[in-house]
């Protein structure tokens, strides 16, 4: 088949496919929402409000790389939301390279990052096409504070902090505990990748703008030290996140650690497949639909050089809906220009630090951003 839809949101039918496709509705893009259970994602289209009014088509797809290319003929844009995708992810873009696709998606694995940047940057790059893995609240969102930062001259040292209020859901819970127990998390110094202590267990925070501090991990290493690598710029890069939850975050050390060793001796096809059951055991329901009073985020970046500092905080809500809607932007941009980096490309690197966050803004996700400058 080839289709007449530019953009393909594969993996439609969970919770942030979902959101994906209500914003591709808001920017008037055709759209094929695709997944391996067209039942399933015919059900979340129809909880999207005004659904009725988007020139959509809902397709089934194996997750093999011939049935997707067939899929992805003739689009433009793939949002892929399936993961982990340190598993899933190749067939996704190998499938893009096959047919010629813009590759988005939401990942929040760093050795997925590290492996999309060293091993098919290049290809997609000489085919002028964007490979933009993690464009995601969790990380785009502090990298357009980052850059904000960026904008004072003479820093080259980001100390990021990623705070949110909510529940991850069941593809977040999953990837969060495949990402422990299967990969290093690492930052950047010197432009060197250093791992993060095995043991590092939680950090006691201090967060702007309350009295209470807040705990906090490495969670993963984040996207953050694999796209400044690059950047001349910027020689260091540490972050720790976290949820505005004291409980839920006491608890995730231990739970990790039960898993890491249950898993140790187990094929990787076992892990993976006892990591789901895990994952399935502590969040197996979708969230409810975010409340912008309730879901708030917060990312925090202290920038600093040897005769400067810079500190910028952007305020939000609803972080999921920050995902759906950079996903969304990033395509319908990627429909009408090409990207301001062809390759391995962060959010910003593609398509401007200040162009996503004025889109951001607009659609009340994000408060204008809180900027002190030291020089």
């Amino acid at each position: 088949m080839s289709t007449d839809k530019p953009v393909i949101v594969y993996g439609a039918s969970g919770y942030t496919g979902r959101l994906v496709c209500e914003y591709l509705r808001e920017f008037n893009v055709p759209f094929i929402a695709a997944g391996r259970d067209k039942v399933r994602v015919q059900q979340a289209m129809d909880q999207i409000p005004g659904i009725e009014t988007a020139d959509y088509e809902v397709v089934e797809v194996a997750h093999e790389v011939a049935s997707l290319t067939e899929l992805f003929r003739g689009a433009r844009v793939v949002c892929n939301t399936v993961g982990p995708f340190s598993q899933y992810g190749r067939e996704v873009v190998e499938a893009c390279l096959d047919v010629g696709c813009h590759y988005l998606d939401t990942t929040g694995e760093q050795d997925w990052l590290i492996d999309c940047d060293e091993n098919y940057g290049r290809r997609m790059a000489d085919q002028e096409l964007l490979l933009s893995p993690g464009l995601a609240h969790m990380y785009t969102t502090g990298e357009i504070a980052a850059n904000i930062c960026l904008e004072t001259p003479g820093l080259d040292t980001l100390d990021i902090q990623v705070f949110w209020k909510g529940f991850p859901t069941i593809a977040s819970t999953r990837t969060i505990l495949v990402n422990a127990a299967l990969s290093k998390a690492y930052y950047l110094e010197q432009n060197q990748y250093v791992e993060w202590p095995a043991d590092a267990g939680l950090y006691d925070v201090v967060v702007p703008g309350q009295h209470q501090t807040e705990l906090a991990l490495p969670w993963g290493g984040t996207s953050h030290p694999v796209w400044f690598k690059r950047d001349p710029r910027v020689a260091n890069v540490k972050v720790l996140g976290g949820v505005f939850n004291r409980t839920l975050m006491q608890g995730v050390p231990q739970i990790v650690a039960g898993v890491v060793e249950q898993v140790k001796d187990l094929s990787r096809e076992q892990k993976y497949k006892v990591l789901a059951e895990h994952a399935a055991g502590v969040m197996n329901e979708m969230p409810p639909r975010e409340n912008p009073r309730i879901n708030t985020s917060l990312d925090s970046v202290y920038a600093s050089g040897p005769l400067g500092r810079a500190h910028c905080v952007i305020y939000g809500n609803c972080n999921y809906k920050q995902t759906g809607l950079l996903q969304a932007y990033a395509a319908y941009t990627l429909l009408q220009t090409s990207p301001k980096r062809a390759g391995f490309a962060s959010g910003c690197q593609a398509f401007g630090h200040r162009e996503l966050l004025g889109v951001l803004r607009g659609f009340g996700l994000v408060m204008e951003p809180v900027l002190t400058v030291h020089s």
